[in-house]
C-alpha cells in the first residue's frame, strides 16, 4: 500500500465516531491495567515526567500536558461543533438551546445533594468533597457515545456536548471559587484580547495558519496562566470562527461551511491523538494496594457518596430538570429527542474521572487515604455510569435505525 493510500485511510477510520471511541477507551483501559500492576513505577515515572521551559510556566508532566494542553485541541472541535449548532443547526432555537444549559446546572445540583446526603447519613464531616461527583468527562462519555450510539439522531450529541461543556465551564467556576487561592485577571485578560484578535481576523476573511495557530497557541497559554483550565480557551476559539462562509447563505450550504471545514481538518488529530494520550494519562489509577484496601473504600461516606452521586445524581439532576422543563415550560427537545434519550445522556454524564480526580485532590490536600478512596469512587461510578449508559444508548441506537429502515421502506413503496 502506497504511503499516500495511508494518510488518506487513517483520517478516515478516526473520523468513524466508533473506531475512535475504542481507541480511546482501550487506551484508557490499558492505563488501569499498568497502574496495578507490576509496570506501576514505570506509569507513574512517565506520567509525572516533566518537560518543557521552565522560565515560561511550561515545565509540565507529561500527565498536564496531556490534560491542559492536547485536550484544548479536543475542545476545540467541540467548539466548532457546537457553533456550528447554535448558527445553522438544531440549538438556533433557544428553547432547544436552553435545554442542555439548565439541565447541567441540575446535573451538578443532584450528585451534590447525594454527597452531602450520604456525608449527613452517615455523621461524616467530610462535606469538602461535595463537587467531586459533579462533573463530567466529555471526552469519555462521547466516546462512549460513539461506540454505541450509531442511528442517534444528532440531537441527542448536540445535547450531550452542550451539556458537557457548560457543565465543564461551571465546574471550572466551583473550582476557582471554592478549591483556588486566586485567579490571575491579567493572564485571562490577555487570553481573551488574543481571542477577539483571532475573531477579528476569521470574520476578516484572514486565514492563514502562519498567523491564527500562534494566536491559538498564545490564547491557550495565557489561560493557563491564568489558572483556568486552559482547555476553556480551546472551546471559546472553536465558537468565535464563523460557522458559514460569505457566500452561504443559507442554512443547508453553511452545513459544509467553516466550521465544518477546520473540524473535518483537525478531527482525526483530536481523536486520534489527542483523545488516546489523554486517556491513557487520565485512567492510570491506583485501585490495588491503596490504603485499607478496596473494601474500606466501598465502605467509606465519602467513597459512597461520590460513586452513587455520579450514575444517580447525574441521572436524577438531568434526566428530573428536562422533564420538568419540557411539561412545564416552553422550552423543547431536538428533532427526533425523545425522554429516553434524555435518560440515557444523563447516566453517560455520571462519567467523571479527570475533573473529578482534580477536585478530589483539591478536597482533601494531604489526605492521600481520602484522596485515594475518592479516587477508586469515581473510577466505579464512572463505569457505572458508563455501562447503563451505554446499554440504554445502544437500546435507543437500534429504536432508531429500526424507525429510519421502516420510514425507508414506506418511502420506497410509496
Amino acid at each position: 500500500m502506497a504511503f499516500d493510500e495511508l494518510f488518506d485511510i487513517v483520517p478516515g477510520r478516526l473520523r468513524d465516531e466508533t473506531f475512535a471511541g475504542l481507541l480511546v477507551l482501550s487506551a484508557a483501559a490499558l492505563a488501569l491495567v499498568l497502574a496495578n500492576t507490576g509496570a506501576a513505577h514505570w506509569y507513574h515515572e512517565l506520567a509525572h515526567y516533566h518537560v518543557g521551559p521552565a522560565s515560561l510556566g511550561l515545565n509540565l508532566s507529561l500527565a498536564h500536558w496531556a490534560a491542559d494542553g492536547l485536550l484544548a485541541i479536543f475542545f476545540f472541535v467541540i467548539g466548532l461543533e457546537l457553533k456550528t449548532e447554535f448558527t445553522v443547526g438544531s440549538l438556533r432555537d433557544t428553547r432547544q438551546a436552553a435545554l442542555p444549559m439548565i439541565a447541567a446546572v441540575f446535573g451538578m445540583i443532584g450528585p451534590a445533594l447525594i454527597y452531602v446526603g450520604t456525608q449527613l447519613a452517615f455523621s461524616s464531616p467530610e462535606m469538602n468533597g461535595w463537587a467531586i461527583p459533579s462533573a463530567t468527562d466529555i471526552a469519555f462519555a462521547v466516546a462512549v457515545l460513539g461506540i454505541v450510539g450509531r442511528g442517534l439522531p444528532s440531537a441527542v450529541r448536540t445535547f450531550l456536548l452542550t451539556l458537557a461543556v457548560v457543565d465543564d465551564l461551571l465546574a471550572i467556576i466551583v473550582i476557582a471559587l471554592f478549591y483556588s487561592e486566586s485567579i490571575q485577571l491579567a493572564w485571562l485578560g490577555a487570553s481573551l484580547a488574543t481571542t477577539v484578535l483571532f475573531a477579528v481576523l476569521v470574520r476578516k476573511r484572514i486565514f492563514s495558519r502562519w498567523l491564527l495557530l500562534p494566536l491559538g497557541v498564545l490564547a491557550w497559554y495565557f489561560m493557563l496562566r491564568s489558572g483556568i483550565h486552559a482547555t476553556i480557551a480551546g472551546v471559546i476559539l472553536g465558537l468565535v470562527v464563523p460557522a458559514r462562509r460569505h457566500d452561504e447563505l443559507d442554512a443547508d450550504l453553511a452545513h459544509g461551511g467553516r466550521t465544518h471545514h477546520v473540524s473535518h481538518r483537525i478531527q482525526p488529530w483530536s481523536a486520534g491523538i489527542a483523545l488516546p494520550i489523554f486517556a491513557f494519562f487520565a485512567a492510570g489509577v491506583t485501585v490495588v494496594g491503596t490504603e485499607g484496601g478496596i473494601g474500606a473504600a466501598f465502605s467509606d461516606p465519602v467513597a459512597i457518596g461520590i460513586y452513587l452521586g455520579l450514575p444517580l445524581g447525574k441521572f436524577l439532576g438531568i434526566a428530573g430538570s428536562v422533564w420538568l422543563l419540557v411539561k412545564f415550560t416552553p422550552l423543547t427537545l431536538g428533532k427526533g429527542v425523545i425522554m429516553k434519550d434524555v435518560a440515557a445522556i444523563g447516566l453517560l454524564s455520571g462519567i467523571g474521572f479527570t475533573v473529578a480526580l482534580l477536585v478530589a485532590g483539591l478536597a482533601f490536600p494531604g489526605r492521600q487515604e481520602l484522596v485515594d478512596h475518592a479516587s477508586i469512587a469515581v473510577i466505579i461510578g464512572s463505569v457505572l455510569s458508563a455501562l447503563l449508559g451505554g446499554l440504554i444508548v445502544h437500546h435507543r441506537a437500534a429504536e432508531h435505525r429500526r424507525l429510519d429502515s421502516a420510514e425507508q421502506r414506506e418511502d420506497a413503496l410509496d
